[in-house]
């Protein structure tokens, strides 16, 4: 496991104390959920970036205008 040493304000990190201490876990803890979150979003934005590449747009038109009024008639 690496090590990070990081500088953050003196306010920055007492929330984050404050935070941890509020949720049960350490501030590491709490930075490894938050680091995960960030590169779980990451990842997501990827491969949608790489199915978009592959998509057709009249294709997928065609599925946003079938779900409108799929939506329609329940409304």
């Amino acid at each position: 496991m690496a090590t990070l040493t990081v500088q953050l304000p003196d306010e920055k990190h007492s929330r984050l104390l404050r935070l941890a201490r509020a949720r049960r876990v350490t501030v590491d803890q709490l930075l490894e959920e938050v680091s995960s979150a960030v590169l779980a979003d990451s990842d997501a934005q990827t491969r949608f970036a790489a199915r978009a590449k592959r998509g057709s747009p009249a294709k997928g038109l065609k599925i946003l205008d079938k779900l409108d009024k799929a939506f329609a008639r329940r409304s």
